[in-house]
């Protein structure tokens, strides 16, 4: 009978934390406070998680700025999100402040009107109906600035001929 990687039997020795660390980022990327974290609740001891930890970096398996830049590419490449909804979720994942940071400069530009007004030509053609109300809602649970949500409201407005 096989076993899936990382999953204990009763009466079976714990595969060190290396291994099961492997096995983790086997299935995705994570950052490295969110390994240690999983890790941890594993049972595994502090000293164990962290050697595994720093070998990991080490063999370059475990990289905070490479996995900061590939969640931000992914995100972005399913359609438009807003700045703050990426460092959201990048904080919520455990990315360093650092890599964070470094990901969002790269690939996010600081100006989030031309995604903002794609986002919101996608929801437009989606509802049919203009509501500027829950197009601001819309645009804010995506993250997007004050000043792209309001320039989007206001084309709404002009569009539907309100002025």
């Amino acid at each position: 009978m096989s076993e899936r990687p990382g999953r204990e039997r009763p009466g079976r020795e714990r595969p060190p934390a290396y291994a099961r660390a492997i096995s983790l980022l086997g299935r995705r990327a994570h950052f490295r406070a969110e390994l240690r974290a999983k890790l941890l609740a594993k049972g595994y001891a502090e000293g164990e998680v962290d050697g595994a930890l720093d070998r990991l970096a080490r063999d370059r398996y475990l990289d905070d700025e490479r996995t900061a830049r590939e969640l931000v590419a992914g995100r972005l490449a399913r359609g438009p999100v807003g700045r703050r909804k990426l460092a959201a979720e990048l904080a919520r994942k455990g990315a360093p402040a650092k890599a964070a940071a470094a990901a969002l400069d790269e690939l996010v530009p600081e100006d989030d009107r031309e995604a903002a007004r794609e986002a919101a030509d996608d929801w437009l053609r989606r509802r049919g109906a203009p509501d500027p109300a829950a197009l601001a809602r819309h645009l804010e649970r995506r993250g997007f600035s004050p000043r792209a949500i309001w320039g989007e409201v206001e084309r709404l407005g002009s569009a539907g001929g309100a002025e």
